[in-house]
């Protein structure tokens, strides 16, 4: 049967309802909040070449452009001749996977008439992994938990129960743990199920031919874009928190004709603690940056990142080499959009927001009883929140918005469930978002504390501390965060600190940065904006020049 553009164009919209219903169905048995709140995963289907053809709107970038990659690690690892009809394989190798332990990648291949036709894959960030917990302390990857090789987690359809006894008796969070990778496999099992019915549907009897026309169009379509830019070489540098100390991160964006090359050189070298991040997830965030830009209508898919190169000194920060500690990779690298779109504004002004508060503020809350023969479980409770998204160039930015990562936050009342603790306040925080003629996004106030008989240890993984988010084209600034008791003790931005018995953590995230002359807001939206609480009187007079 001869097959139309029409019909190729049909079944490719078929593939991304069938990845939809395998991400749902993650979400639906998920164990763990990071997944069934947060939505902090990703679900796609690949060709038998380990290609992505297409990947559910559900997900984060960095768990789908970095799954994109992973997949054909799986097959080498594997085997072509190893691969069964009954399989499903996992990892969690930070360096073949998608950039550090608490994330596992599980791959199921698919088999239709007794023919392997190509692959399932989702990606879900676990609660705990053993070693010292979700934070970013270790000095070596060794610390920071257990590192599981690609290999089968269901070999022929019986499940490795060895692999799964290991895994039990290294984690704190055993029945959520895994829970979890059930889930990982039900839902490829889920996406297994609606492929057999499109290829039943359309009589395929392989996915070759569709993966080809899916990933020619997507990757001629992304080279016209790129070739449609103006050439030439535009840099770009910020400098955030870090760790142990600032970290300066660089980028030169070069355009010649359909190429586009993202290099990192010149970013400052390794940390000693886990705020490395693998070349994986560093490419995975460059990518996404930038197709947001140039070429955000195009689905993603293995065609349209291809375009995009990117690269960075082996060793430096963002190309953390086995066996660096990399656990909260994300902190850095939720940076690099920043990074990149900065380079971008010089190229075609007007495209790129202003600076965010981008990186998430994940705080990971360890439940200890204060008195250990009380009877009292320890528990693990993982939270998520942001901070404000910068302004752009027609628009204010969004207030507590995660981007680039796209997870939602946990609710209150979801977290208290999970967890003997209590979140005292949750609102914007006023003034944070800097001034603009398009404001930038809030950040927010949290205010959390144990519950009687607990005290609360937190590993904090946090930024845009000392380095605030830069305005545009004469914006300013976005207000910093801060992270403090009650009694008005300062912690660290980094680390595992305690809130003791009685004591209130309060966090204030970071607003995202202005763009344009705030003395080109109207009066009507600065009045506003200071009746509703997003401005302070300050900002209003001085930025603004408000008269009250």
């Amino acid at each position: 049967m001869t097959l139309s553009n029409v019909d190729y164009q049909i079944m490719w919209n078929r593939l991304v309802a069938v990845v939809e219903e395998q991400a749902t169905t993650l979400i639906r048995t998920a164990f763990s909040t990071s997944v069934r709140e947060a939505g902090d995963l990703s679900a796609g289907v690949f060709d038998c070449r380990g290609r992505m053809i297409a990947q559910a709107v559900t997900g984060t970038p960095g768990h789908v452009n970095a799954m994109a990659e992973s997949v054909p690690h799986f097959i080498e690892e594997i085997g072509s001749d190893n691969i069964c009809e009954g399989d499903v394989y996992l990892t969690n190798d930070p360096w073949k996977g998608t950039g550090h332990l608490h994330d596992f990648t599980m791959v199921s291949p698919a088999f239709y008439q007794g023919k392997h036709v190509g692959f399932f894959a989702a990606t879900a960030h676990v609660v705990d992994i053993g070693g010292r917990g979700y934070g970013p302390d270790a000095n070596e990857v060794y610390e920071e938990g257990l590192l599981v090789p690609i290999m089968k987690f269901i070999d022929r359809g019986e499940v490795n129960k060895g692999l799964v006894n290991i895994i039990r008796n290294n984690v704190r969070e055993q029945d959520q743990v895994i829970g979890d990778l059930y889930s990982l496999a039900a839902c490829n099992a889920a996406g297994d199920a609606r492929l057999m019915d499109m290829m039943n549907e359309f009589n395929l009897l392989e996915l070759e031919t569709l993966s080809d026309f899916i990933i020619d169009n997507s990757r001629a379509a992304t080279l016209a874009r790129i070739a449609a830019l103006p050439d030439g070489t535009y840099h770009n540098e910020m400098m955030v928190d870090g760790y142990e100390a600032a970290v300066d991160m660089r980028v030169a964006l070069t355009i010649a004709g359909d190429t586009l090359l993202a290099d990192f050189a010149g970013t400052s070298g390794p940390s000693k603690f886990g705020v490395n991040v693998p070349m994986v997830y560093t490419r995975a965030y460059a990518c996404y940056g930038l197709k947001c830009a140039i070429a955000p209508d195009i689905p993603n898919n293995t065609g349209s990142l291809k375009p995009f190169d990117v690269t960075a000194p082996e060793g430096c920060i963002l190309n953390a080499p086995h066996p660096a500690p990399v656990s909260v990779r994300h902190v850095l690298g939720h940076f690099v959009p920043d990074v990149v779109l900065g380079a971008l504004h010089k190229c075609i002004p007007g495209v790129s927001p202003a600076e965010g508060a981008s990186a998430l503020w994940n705080v990971l809350l360890s439940a200890r009883p204060t008195d250990p023969t009380s009877g009292l479980r320890s528990s693990e409770i993982l939270m998520f929140n942001s901070g404000g998204m910068g302004a752009r160039a027609t628009l204010d930015g969004l207030s507590a918005t995660a981007f680039p990562s796209g997870v939602s936050t946990m609710s209150a009342e979801a977290t208290e469930h999970v967890g003997p603790l209590t979140i005292w306040q949750k609102d914007l925080l006023e003034g944070s978002g800097g001034s603009g003629e398009f404001r930038g996004g809030l950040g927010q106030t949290i205010v959390i504390s144990a519950n009687e008989g607990y005290e609360l240890y937190f590993n904090a993984m946090f930024d845009r501390i000392q380095f605030p988010a830069r305005g545009r084209e004469q914006g300013k600034n976005g207000g910093v965060g801060s992270v403090m008791l009650d009694d008005g003790t300062v912690l660290k931005g980094k680390g595992r600190q305690l809130i003791p018995a009685g004591r209130k953590l309060i966090l204030q995230l970071p607003g995202g940065g202005g763009y344009g002359d705030p003395k080109k807001r109207p009066e009507a939206l600065v009045r506003a904006d200071l009746e509703a609480g997003y401005i302070t009187q300050d900002q209003a007079v001085n930025d603004y020049c408000l008269t009250l």
